[in-house]
């Protein structure tokens, strides 16, 4: 099963995707996280994230690019967090795919749906802002709206975290705020 959960900032969404996964029974649960700090407020985050997870069993996998080069066991349960910076660092990092990053991206993502059991997917919904931007910027907003675009059509579920409500796109269960 693979879910993609999306939100803005502080939407719920890293919570609800953690929930997610303890709700998808036993296994071992990995969390690849892929921001790259840099700053004092990027530290701040990992550890406000890492507080998140504790006591949850979670083994933590730093994975900045190359995403296809991870392996997981078979039975592995995968929370995959943030599509939104694993395409940026794609994009930006020297170790990165550059102009491949929405190949590079989806055919990690591919392996992984293959390699585990479960995989929740977490992205950033940034498309709503009517701030009008340039360059790089424009290229990070297309490269991450076709990633997004090809995990919801890959993903038997679809979800939308809003003020902490969740909002079913794809596979929710009936009466959860499924949207048609």
């Amino acid at each position: 099963m693979m879910a993609v959960v999306t939100g803005g900032s502080g939407s719920g969404k890293s919570a609800f995707a953690e929930d997610k996964i303890l709700s998808l029974g036993q296994g071992k649960r990995f969390y690849i996280a892929t921001m790259h700090p840099y700053d004092e407020e990027s530290y701040k985050r990992v550890e406000r994230h890492r507080k998140m997870r504790a006591g949850k069993g979670f083994e933590t996998v730093e994975c900045y690019t190359g995403l296809e080069n991870l392996e997981f066991p078979q039975d592995a349960i995968v929370l995959l967090e943030c599509m939104s910076n694993l395409a940026a660092n794609e994009m930006f990092e020297e170790s990165g795919a550059g102009a491949d990053t929405v190949e590079a991206v989806l055919r990690g993502v591919r392996k992984l749906k293959s390699q585990v059991r479960h995989l929740v997917i977490v992205t950033n919904e940034i498309f709503s802002e009517a701030a009008s931007y340039e360059g790089d910027t424009v290229r990070y907003q297309e490269y991450l709206g076709k990633i997004n675009q090809k995990l919801g059509e890959m993903a038997d579920q679809v979800v939308e975290v809003v003020y902490g409500i969740p909002i079913w796109h794809k596979g929710g269960k009936t009466g959860e705020n499924a949207v048609e």
